[in-house]
């Protein structure tokens, strides 16, 4: 008897296994937590020409990238104008592989923005903020004016969801920051509330900065009376110092400066205790003894570092100056 109730159980296992391996739970196939941005540095393939290429602008910030930057392809290395394209990036979280692609595009709105910001003359240096003030996008860019110094012009639109394109108004100067000298490259720091760009009016390009109410309109501001922007000494050299950009506490710019490895490099300081430090070069990973040029700095909360897009006429690309992608830890 006692046999037949062991069988039983037996046959009771062996019908019950099945069940019991399917409940199992299965390995978890994630390895890595986040994502990394490898420091390879890598071309930016499908935007680049035979053409120049670079002040490259980041519309969004997500794994799907819109950008729009300066070329000078429309016009067979003639004019500088604003062109599309978007940069997407993958990271897979099993086996760590990081892919990057890049391509020119033709989205509609885009179109639109590009067609409105580009002028008779080079256009340079594009820079996308929102204001959640009025609600508005602003893109503001530095163009060759007719007596042949880089004005700033900005238009604004409300914010670009699903199919609809919505109107872009614009352009319009900006009194606030035009000084009759070359002034470009402009940005905001995460409060909004002191606007950095670059100017010629001391002779050299030199950064500079100028306070702003936050609780006033982009709008307001921009078109206010001409006001004298203050030199930032750590930051300048007895060089060209350009391109501004902050993401974060920390600025990256361009610098053509003695000790540096040749022509433009690029170089970072971090804003401690209300100030600005002695800006540090990005060293041989990143700079070459050609110009590095416009750099953006940016992030994103799924990866453990940041990257950088920037500009360089470095051999081995398409043609005079290309766009380039690296991950990178400041």
């Amino acid at each position: 008897m006692k046999k037949k109730h062991y069988l039983i159980a037996a046959l009771f296992l062996v019908l019950l296994n099945p069940l019991y391996v399917s409940c199992k739970k299965t390995e978890n196939p994630i390895v890595y937590e986040k994502g990394v941005f490898p420091d390879t540095l890598l071309p930016l393939t499908g935007l680049n020409s035979a053409y120049d290429d670079y002040n490259l602008n980041i519309y969004t910030l997500n794994n799907y990238l819109p950008v729009i930057f300066s070329s000078n392809r429309l016009s067979s290395g003639g004019q500088f104008d604003l062109v599309q394209g978007v940069v997407t990036y993958i990271f897979n979280q099993t086996t760590g592989e990081f892919l990057l692609q890049s391509e020119n595009s033709n989205n509609p709105f885009f179109s639109e923005l590009t067609s409105r910001l580009n002028t008779d003359g080079d256009d340079f240096g594009p820079y996308r903020l929102y204001s959640a003030l009025d609600g508005y996008e602003y893109t503001i860019v530095s163009s060759v004016n007719q007596n042949g110094d880089l004005d700033f012009n900005y238009v604004m639109n409300l914010p670009y969801f699903g199919a609809v394109v919505p109107s872009v108004a614009g352009p319009f100067p900006a009194p606030k920051l035009n000084s009759g000298s070359n002034d470009a490259y402009f940005c905001l720091d995460t409060n909004q509330d002191s606007a950095y760009y670059t100017s010629d009016s001391d002779g050299d390009f030199n950064i500079y900065v100028l306070k702003r109410d936050p609780s006033v309109k982009i709008e307001t501001w921009l078109n206010s009376t001409w006001e004298a922007p203050v030199k930032i000494n750590p930051l300048n050299s007895t060089g060209n110092d350009k391109c501004p950009w902050i993401f974060r506490k920390i600025m990256v710019f361009a610098s053509d400066r003695d000790g540096g490895f040749g022509g433009y490099d690029l170089y970072y300081s971090r804003f401690t205790n209300g100030n600005w430090e002695t800006p540090v070069n990005m060293g041989p990973e990143i700079n070459t003894s050609s110009d590095e040029y416009r750099p953006i700095l940016a992030g994103d909360e799924n990866f453990t570092n940041m990257f950088l897009m920037f500009s360089s006429d470095r051999p081995g690309g398409l043609g005079g100056f290309d766009l380039y992608f690296a991950g990178i830890s400041l």
